[in-house]
C-alpha cells in the first residue's frame, strides 16, 4: 500500500566529505542532526541535495573525498500517489513500493563524471530534477533564491487553493488553448488574405502597365526595326532612288530613259506586226516589260513619298523601340507572349477582387478571448481569496515566531494571459512598524526570510502532504521563546511530513522523533566524521547539555528537563 507522504527511509554514502562508508535508516516524523561545527552535519543535507539532481558545481567539489576518485550516494524512498502519478506520466514503470536513487561520481582524467539511476536504470540529471520536487523540497538559512522567483510565489498560493483553484487552472488551461488555436489560425489567415491582395494590386498594375502599351501585333518589333532601318538610311535611299528615276524615266540629260526606249521598242513592234504577225508574242512580251516598269516607276515613286512624309518618325521608331525591349525584358516575355499575358489578365481580373472569408473566423477567436479572459478573472478572484487568507494565516505564524510587529500582502497584479492566468504575485514584507510594503527577498534579513520559509511550508504542510522537508539551520539567529516556537511548529508539520533537520538548539532536538550525532574523529591521522543514532534518555541528555553550553551540570538538568516535557 502506497504511504500517504513521501519517506527517506535508507541513505548510504561512501566517500563523500568526511565520510569513507555510512548507510543510516530513517523513519517517518521529525528527524534532527547535531553536532559541533565542522563535523559533517549539513554534508548530510548535501548528499541528500546532490542525489536529487542539486548543482554539482557548487556542492561536489567541497563534498567529494579527495583523497578517492570513486564516490556515490544512495536514496530509498517509500514513494506516494504524487510521485507514482509523475513516474507513470514519464514514462518510468515500477513494481516495488521503493524507489532507489543513486549518483555515483568516477575521476576521469582529472574531472569528476557522474550518473544517475532509478531503480537501476540510468536517467538525466533533468529527469531526477524533474522527480525532485514530489520527493524533498529543502530550505537553507537565508534560501531568498526561492523566495525571489514570482513563478515560485504563485504556485504556492495554488497549492494553497487546493481542488478549487485546480479545477479553475484546468478551465483556464483549456480556454487558454482554445483561443491559442483560433489566434495562431487566424494570424495566418490575414497573413494569406494580405499576400493574396498585395497579389491582385500587382495583377492590376501589371494590367494597366500592358493596356497602356497596345501592343496587338506580335510582329511590331521587327517591323519597327525594318522602319527604323529605311529611316536611317533614308539619305542614301533618296539618292538611289534619284539615280534610278534618271535611269528610268526622267534623264538629266535628256537622254533616252529605260522607259523612253520601251516605248519606242513598242512602237516599232507594233508597226512590224502588221508587217508580220509571227511577231505579235514578241509585242506582247515588250508589252508586259513597259507595264511591269511602270509598275516598278509607281513603287519606286510611292517608297521614295514615305522617305519624305514625317522627319519626326525615326526619333518616335527608336523610343517605341526601347519601350517595348525594356518591357519584354522587364516581364521576360516576347510581344506574343506579353499579348497572352494581357489576355490572362484580363480574364482573371473580369472576377471580383480576391477575399477571405475573415469576418467569422475573426469572430470566433473573439469569443475564444472572452470565455479565457473570463476563465482568467475567475481564476484570478480565486487566487485573490487564497491570498486573503493566506496572509491571515501567515502573519499568525510570524508573530509565534517571534515577528510580531511585521507586516505582510500578497500583491496579485495582471500581466499578459498565459495557459496559467493573468495574474502576477508579489510577496510584500514590512519588518517594523511605520517601514513600507516592498518586495519581501529585497527588505527582509536571512533570519526573518528562514523564519517567513519555515511559516509557508508549515501552511503549505497542511494540504500538501507529499515531498520531504529538509531545513539547514534554519533557526540560526534565534534563541528563546522564538526558538521553541521554531521547535513546536517543526513538530507540528512533522506529523504531515517527514522533516529533516540541522541545528544547534536544545529546545528543537529535545522535540525531534529521531535523534543523529554527527563528531569528528581523528582515524590514521585523517578527520573523519562519525554518525551515530541517538536513542537512550541518557544520550540525547548528553547531546543536548553539549548544545546548551554552560555548567555541565546546569546544562545536564537542563536537558533532562526539556526531553521529559516532550515525553510527557
Amino acid at each position: 500500500m502506497v504511504t500517504l507522504i513521501a519517506v527517506l527511509a535508507k541513505l548510504r554514502i561512501k566517500n563523500i566529505g568526511l565520510i569513507d562508508s555510512l548507510e543510516l535508516s530513517f523513519q517517518k516524523g521529525f528527524t534532527v542532526f547535531t553536532g559541533e561545527t565542522g563535523a559533517g552535519k549539513s554534508i548530510l543535507l548535501d548528499a541528500i541535495d546532490l542525489l536529487l539532481g542539486g548543482n554539482p558545481v557548487t556542492n561536489s567539489s567541497r563534498i567529494l573525498s579527495v583523497d578517492s576518485d570513486f564516490c556515490s550516494i544512495e536514496g530509498f524512498f517509500k514513494p506516494n500517489s504524487l510521485v507514482n502519478s509523475w513516474l507513470k506520466k514519464n514514462n518510468f514503470n515500477f513494481e516495488k513500493n521503493e524507489l532507489s536513487i543513486s549518483r555515483e561520481w568516477k575521476l576521469t582524467d582529472g574531472k569528476w563524471k557522474s550518473r544517475f539511476q532509478l531503480n537501476c536504470q540510468v536517467v538525466s540529471r533533468q529527469y531526477i530534477l524533474g522527480l525532485r520536487p514530489f520527493l524533498a523540497d529543502l530550505t537553507a538559512q537565508g534560501s531568498a533564491n526561492k523566495l525571489s522567483s514570482l513563478t515560485n510565489q504563485l504556485k504556492w498560493i495554488d497549492k494553497l487553493g487546493a481542488n478549487e483553484i485546480d479545477n479553475a487552472l484546468s478551465k483556464v488551461k483549456l480556454h487558454w488553448n482554445e483561443w491559442k488555436l483560433l489566434s495562431d489560425k487566424l494570424t495566418r489567415a490575414r497573413s494569406e488574405y494580405e499576400n493574396i491582395q498585395n497579389n491582385y494590386r500587382k495583377m492590376q498594375n501589371t494590367l494597366e502597365e500592358l493596356e497602356m502599351a497596345g501592343i496587338n501585333d506580335p510582329s511590331e518589333d521587327l517591323n519597327l526595326k525594318q522602319e527604323e532601318d529605311r529611316l536611317v538610311h533614308g539619305v542614301r535611299l533618296q539618292e538611289s532612288l534619284c539615280l534610278l528615276f534618271n535611269s528610268l524615266k526622267e534623264s538629266m540629260d535628256n537622254s533616252p530613259t529605260a522607259l523612253d526606249s520601251l516605248s519606242l521598242s513598242v512602237r516599232e513592234l507594233k508597226c512590224i506586226t502588221e508587217l508580220d504577225n509571227s511577231l505579235r508574242p514578241q509585242l506582247d512580251q515588250v508589252l508586259d516589260l513597259y507595264t511591269n516598269l511602270q509598275v516598278l516607276i509607281n513603287d519606286l515613286d510611292q517608297y521614295y513619298s514615305l522617305l519624305e512624309s514625317d522627319p519626326n518618325q525615326l526619333n518616335k521608331i527608336q523610343e517605341r523601340r526601347v519601350f517595348l525591349k525594356d518591357l519584354k525584358s522587364k516581364y521576360n516575355r516576347d510581344l506574343q507572349q506579353l499579348i497572352l499575358y494581357r489576355e490572362q489578365l484580363r480574364e482573371s481580373l473580369n472576377n471580383e477582387a480576391p477575399d477571405i472569408a475573415l469576418e467569422l473566423l475573426e469572430q470566433h477567436e473573439k469569443n475564444a478571448r472572452i470565455q479565457r479572459d473570463k476563465s482568467n478573472a475567475d481564476l484570478s478572484q480565486l487566487r485573490r481569496k487564497v491570498a486573503n487568507n493566506f496572509e491571515i494565516t501567515l502573519i499568525e505564524h510570524m508573530q509565534l515566531l517571534g515577528l510580531s510587529t511585521a507586516s505582510f500582502q500578497v500583491q496579485i497584479n495582471s500581466t499578459l494571459p498565459s495557459d496559467n492566468g493573468s495574474d502576477q504575485v508579489n510577496f510584500l514584507f514590512s519588518a517594523n512598524p511605520g517601514q513600507p510594503l516592498s518586495p519581501l527577498v529585497e527588505i527582509a534579513s536571512g533570519g526573518e526570510i528562514s523564519r517567513f520559509l519555515l511559516a509557508l511550508k508549515a501552511i503549505l504542510a497542511q494540504v500538501d502532504g507529499s515531498s520531504i522537508l529538509i531545513f539547514d539551520e534554519i533557526d540560526t539567529g534565534v534563541s528563546g521563546r522564538v526558538s521553541s516556537a521554531v521547535a513546536n511548529l517543526l513538530k507540528e508539520i512533522s506529523l504531515c511530513r517527514q522533516v529533516f533537520c540541522v541545528t544547534h538548539q536544545p529546545l528543537i532536538a529535545a522535540v525531534a522523533d529521531h535523534h543523529f550525532s554527527i563528531s569528528k574523529v581523528l582515524i590514521n591521522g585523517s578527520n573523519r566524521s562519525k554518525v551515530h543514532q541517538l536513542k537512550a534518555f541518557q544520550e540525547r541528555q548528553a547531546e543536548l547539555a553539549e548544545l546548551a553550553g554552560g555548567d555541565f551540570a546546569e546544562a545536564s538538568i537542563y536537558a533532562a528537563s526539556l526531553l521529559e516535557k516532550k515525553a510527557a
